[in-house]
């Protein structure tokens, strides 16, 4: 039975697609999983199931259960702000499970390429992490439900920290001193992979998918994560207006940091971010687009720089380079 077979199997034993024809096609799944458009009588449906082996020219490895942490995490967003999440139909075979399509939502990436930044929408984002993690900050049952830290370290700490540690001699007591504390800090519900590619622009605001790196750990993870992304495009496209949105993002983020002071967390998402920045360069799964050695370079020295005299990430975002000096 061929992969498409199987799927609308799943999902006519689910009770999703009715009576009548059916149409699948498979949609880019990034590097972690397959991902299709189910085309039904019922409406139209995504269906998403994770890769064991990571597509990837290293070898990266991750545990397929991880599907069952992001369906978790999409459910509890919901709990938080039905906006914030797709709604999730039912959970199929071999971890995936299918959600509902958001038809009319483009993917937040494609708009900054695009040349449509929006500094509000980014403050939007902002605000919505900030209510997830709010929300589940210092949660038992929060923590209880995602104790999902040998995923998060297969997904996040070992490929983008520890790999450049032992790669780097300079920067590796920073960076492993912070793969040790992120491993160790559990604070709130942390989503893993806050990327402009992983955010629709929904009808009333972010819409978050592909939670499958979902942990109970440090939110300020994910603030850095994000605005990784905007400084990466801000010197790719040399646009003075995604650090604009970085700074939208940051901002509004910190307005709603209610669980812990926000100095400490925000000079923790500046050091996460430096490394960040320095992963996507240099770690297993850079960003293609930056392909030109120039941009390489600016991202590459300012992170350096910044591992080894950290700031706060609102102050990184306002010193950050776009342009060779």
């Amino acid at each position: 039975m061929t992969a498409d077979a199987d799927i609308i199997e799943e999902l006519r034993a689910a009770g999703l697609l009715g009576e009548g024809d059916v149409v699948i096609e498979p949609l880019t799944g990034g590097v972690s999983c397959d991902v299709w458009k189910v085309e039904a009588p019922t409406g139209p449906i995504v269906v998403k199931r994770p890769l064991e082996q990571l597509r990837v020219a290293a070898e990266w490895h991750a545990p397929v259960e991880r599907g069952q942490s992001e369906v978790r995490w999409l459910r509890r967003a919901r709990g938080v702000d039905p906006a914030i999440a797709p709604e999730v139909l039912a959970e199929l075979p071999g971890y995936g499970f299918a959600m509902r399509f958001l038809p009319g939502a483009p993917v937040w990436k494609d708009e900054l390429i695009g040349g449509r930044v929006d500094a509000a929408f980014a403050a939007a984002v902002g605000r919505s992490l900030a209510a997830v993690h709010s929300a589940t900050a210092n949660s038992a049952a929060d923590r209880d439900a995602f104790a999902t830290d040998a995923m998060f370290r297969a997904l996040r700490i070992d490929p983008f920290l520890l790999y450049v540690a032992q790669k780097d001699a300079e920067v590796a007591p920073a960076l492993y001193a912070l793969a040790d504390d992120l491993a160790a800090r559990k604070v709130a519900l942390v989503h893993g992979d806050v990327s402009p590619k992983n955010i629709l622009v929904g009808a009333a605001g972010p819409v978050l998918l592909d939670a499958e790196c979902a942990v109970y750990g440090d939110p300020a993870f994910d603030l850095g994560f994000c605005t990784t992304h905007l400084l990466l495009k801000a010197v790719w496209l040399d646009d003075a207006r995604l650090t604009h949105a970085a700074t939208a993002l940051v901002t509004s983020y910190r307005a709603g940091i209610d669980w812990e002071q926000a100095d400490g967390l925000l000079l923790r998402a500046g050091r996460l971010t430096a490394a960040l920045l320095l992963a996507r360069v240099e770690g297993k799964s850079p960003v293609p687009y930056l392909t030109d050695p120039d941009h390489r370079r600016i991202v590459r020295d300012q992170a350096r720089a910044l591992l080894l005299a950290p700031r706060p990430i609102d102050a990184l975002v306002a010193h950050w380079t776009r342009i060779s000096s």
